[in-house]
């Protein structure tokens, strides 16, 4: 991991923005999303091992915060505990994995949406357009700490529309899967993004008609091409490894 200091921690947190259910302002949650942002951006490399005593180094905090952020990014699978180790980054998603989690998604997001046009409240539909126009400001830069941050406001932008769904086994359900961050670690694509906002837009241009129908559509639509693009990631990884043995 590169080096960093205080301020520039401070200062990407407020630009990703805090997530869902948090307060903010508190040293662990800004470790936390300083590491969460890291992984996302591929920063952290898949497959490493990170250990307390160096990121309160690397960091210039002490092991208290470091701590807590990584207990709690265990708790929700982005880290793996190793006993006299310190911590592991879970691989790459499998496409078997993937699957599955395209197929809950699709199960439980329209259903989200449709509720979100029915039961949001107008504080929560200007919620979702301030999201899209962060999003936007997002999309118009490079690197992949960018294109990590970006991650970060899609999986916000898909809680807020299960939050407003008023059904909270839904928005947790969702939760567990961490879908966006494992996504949005499999590939660096500035399309991706470009063509998130588009399908997004539909979505809460759904909500804000109070169109239940036409938000689940638009949800649906949004998970399929999704998948779409992400599914080439392995096709293409698949055939790299075909290509390999034949040679």
């Amino acid at each position: 991991m590169a080096d960093d200091t205080k301020a520039a921690r401070v200062h990407r947190t407020a630009a990703v923005g805090t997530p869902p259910g948090r307060t903010g302002g508190r040293l662990a949650d800004e470790v936390y999303d300083t590491l969460l942002g890291q992984l996302m951006s591929l920063r952290i490399e898949p497959g490493s091992r990170v250990t307390i005593d160096a990121l309160a180094r690397e960091l210039g905090v002490s092991q208290t915060p470091i701590r807590d952020a990584l207990n709690r990014m265990e708790a929700e699978g982005l880290v793996v505990r190793v006993p006299h180790a310190g911590y592991r980054i879970p691989p790459q998603i499998t496409r078997h994995r993937f699957a599955d989690m395209l197929e809950v998604r699709l199960l439980l997001e329209p259903a989200a949406a449709r509720r979100s046009a029915e039961r949001a409240t107008p504080e929560q539909v200007a919620g979702l357009r301030r999201m899209l126009a962060e999003m936007a400001e997002l999309e118009g830069s490079t690197g992949p700490t960018a294109y990590g941050a970006f991650g970060l406001r899609d999986a916000a932008f898909h809680d807020l529309v299960a939050r407003s769904g008023q059904n909270q086994v839904i928005r947790e359900s969702l939760a567990r899967l961490h879908s966006h961050v494992h996504l949005f670690r499999l590939h660096h694509d500035a399309q991706v993004t470009r063509l998130a906002m588009a399908e997004h837009e539909a979505v809460v241009a759904a909500i804000a008609a109070r169109d239940p129908d036409a938000a689940a559509y638009a949800m649906r639509r949004h998970i399929l091409r999704s998948g779409e693009r992400f599914r080439r990631v392995f096709d293409e990884a698949e055939e790299a490894d075909a290509t390999a043995v034949e040679a």
